[in-house]
């Protein structure tokens, strides 16, 4: 293997590995193409701005509908196949859209049902997916593991697809999500080349004990202090983070008054930065304690937005995003990481989906509270909401940080590396 493949995907991690993060990095440039496409298309179709903000809402809404059901079933089946039949019912949902655009009969409420059955089965496909890497490489090795499987959603989601996303739809509204399909379904292809993935043994239940797969994870989560206030660190920290997000085009667009096109550079500076991070991920993780990492990183969010309620800049906003982007990815990767060595492989798709039911939950509440703070404080507002929210939260959490980043792993079976 080059050099280059050494550093993209190590020997070390196994053959299976390597078509994960192939099968992971591809999937994620089809996503990030209709990242842009979707919101295009539904505008073309409709001026009302509540049905262009509905479009982004069915993306969140079957997470809050099916995301614990979902972790259910990825724990009491095989999580390979799961993921292939997921991505390949996300291939057909689209072809039929691209097959309404073809013969002139989309309308928004077809785009908005499309969307809504994409997101049910991506829901099934990410959470089965997110158990894959504890399965097949060791627990030493999950943070280099999801620092590569993160490095493809910042460049193929954030960074590349969006620019070809808006570009295809500018040639044919159809063309983005043709090539959506194509993508996803070399995702198939590619994570089809894993060896079949077991169904992990469950603990040993008391006799006449019939268990409740959803309330099984729930009672495990509650009885385990690190894993659960991590995701409540992870609930409130989205809160606070999409109040302010949700109002970012117009708080760039008027308040720093960057135009369209500096909104846009907003969210390619946070996706450098979280590549850029990448490369420094390794040397932190093997310098630098989690504890402290989480700390920092959490510290820089709450800096990040009094920063944002205090500048007028936009070349301030793209330095601080930046920033943003880096620690972020540092974030993300690490709280994944500690969540895989502390949660049992049985349980790995419940616990998941309990974290993205928060994040997403987050998210919904937190865009509802920025809309409403903005509309009655100002454009500045969701930012001071979310810089108190969070300064708050952290010096709650602080002390719980150390118990979360020492937990001593769960003893599984280490998986087998291919070489």
């Amino acid at each position: 293997m080059s050099s280059l493949g050494e550093l993209i995907a190590p020997r070390r991690l196994g053959k299976d590995f390597r078509w994960l993060l192939s099968s992971s990095w591809t999937s994620n440039i089809g996503d990030g193409i209709a990242l842009s496409a979707a919101p295009l298309l539904i505008a073309s179709l409709t001026p009302s701005p509540l049905l262009v903000a509905a479009g982004a809402m069915m993306q969140y809404l079957p997470w809050l509908l099916f995301g614990l059901f979902a972790g259910a079933i990825a724990d009491h089946h095989d999580r390979r196949m799961l993921v292939m039949i997921a991505d390949g019912s996300r291939a057909v949902v689209v072809l039929a859209l691209v097959v309404f655009l073809v013969t002139g009969h989309a309308t928004v409420w077809i785009v908005l049902a499309t969307t809504f059955l994409y997101g049910v089965a991506e829901v099934f496909a990410d959470t089965a997916g997110s158990t894959l890497l504890p399965m097949l490489v060791k627990p030493v090795d999950l943070g280099v593991g999801n620092a590569r499987m993160q490095a493809g959603f910042l460049v193929g989601n954030q960074l590349a697809g969006p620019p070809i996303g808006a570009f295809l739809f500018a040639v044919g509204s159809f063309w983005p999500f043709l090539t959506q399909i194509l993508c996803v379904s070399l995702g198939v292809i590619l994570i089809s080349r894993i060896a079949r993935t077991e169904v992990p043994p469950k603990d040993p239940l008391p006799e006449g004990v019939k268990p409740h797969p959803i309330r099984e994870g729930l009672r495990w989560l509650r009885a385990n202090p690190p894993v659960r206030t991590l995701v409540i660190i992870i609930l409130v920290f989205n809160v606070t983070w999409a109040a302010p997000w949700s109002i970012l085009v117009l708080y760039a667009t008027e308040h720093l008054g960057m135009g369209p096109v500096g909104f846009g550079t907003l969210t390619t500076a946070s996706a450098l930065g979280g590549i850029v991070a990448t490369f420094s991920f390794g040397w932190l993780e093997r310098h630098v304690r989690f504890a402290t990492l989480m700390r920092v990183c959490l510290s820089l969010e709450v800096l990040m937005h009094l920063s944002f309620a205090l500048t007028t800049s936009g070349v301030v906003a793209l330095v601080i995003m930046f920033g943003f982007g880096a620690y972020a990815f540092v974030w993300g990767t690490i709280s994944t990481t500690v969540r895989q060595r502390l949660v049992p492989l049985h349980l790995q798709g419940r616990i998941a989906s309990v974290n993205m039911v928060g994040v997403f939950g987050g998210l919904v509440i937190g865009q509802l509270l920025g809309g409403v703070i903005a509309e009655t404080w100002g454009l500045t507002a969701p930012w001071w909401f979310a810089f108190g929210g969070a300064l708050i939260t952290l010096i709650a959490v602080w002390r719980s940080i150390s118990n979360i980043a020492a937990a001593k792993p769960v003893i599984d079976e280490e998986p087998e590396t291919a070489a």
